[in-house]
């Protein structure tokens, strides 16, 4: 079966009205359906027409937003890397996704609660273990720790530091390299070399 011109077009809709309901939601959790058809210059019924309620928009969002963390994930761990640097990649790419969408977490858990969060991060965790795993065996990293445990807390550190940022508690600008220095410390890799990558990963506190 092929696709025409008119389910190309509803597809670009649906795709402009996620990212149009996407930007007013961080702006304002609570912002309406009304609002959002408004913002993306459509009548209400285009907008119900892609999705029947505001939890099936949120639900849509963390698809999208769930299936780029898989991608950054991926975009980091080139086998050709040491491990502890492929996961430094990894986490700060993860991070890069999960900081534009991290005002979402909250509506996402009442949409589609933790545990659908969870199952739709589950890629993201065994691509993640076998990293760990590599690390192990190349002797990168230094832990008595299983690595799909270690996976389940890198998960849990990152959410933590979006948690963080939205508080106050730690400055947005900060927060990969941050990310990526305490998923390291937690697979046994020394602070020395932790801050080293993070700033190669990230640049800051790179001179200059």
């Amino acid at each position: 079966m092929t696709t025409g011109p008119s389910s190309s077009r509803a597809y670009a809709n649906r795709r402009r009205i996620m990212d149009i309901a996407l930007t007013e939601l961080l702006q304002d959790p609570d912002a309406s359906m009304d609002r959002i058809a408004r913002a993306a210059g459509v009548v209400r019924r285009t907008v119900y027409g892609h999705f029947p309620n505001r939890e099936a928009l949120v639900t849509a969002l963390t698809d999208s937003a769930t299936a780029d963390v898989a991608a950054a994930f991926d975009s980091g761990t080139d086998p050709e890397l040491p491990a502890d640097l492929a996961l430094a990649r990894a986490t700060v790419a993860v991070w890069q996704v999960a900081d534009r969408y991290r005002l979402l977490i909250a509506l996402a858990r009442r949409s589609v609660t933790d545990e659908g969060i969870r199952a739709r991060l589950e890629p993201v965790r065994r691509a993640a273990a076998q990293l760990i795993a590599r690390g192990l065996r190349e002797g990168c990293f230094h832990t008595d720790l299983p690595p799909l445990a270690l996976s389940h807390l890198h998960e849990h550190t990152l959410f933590g530091i979006t948690q963080a940022v939205n508080y106050g508690a730690l400055p947005a600008r900060e927060a990969g390299a941050a990310a990526v220095a305490a998923v390291l410390a937690t697979v046994g890799v020394g602070a020395e070399r932790a801050a080293e990558l993070a700033c190669v990963v990230t640049g800051v506190g790179a001179e200059g």
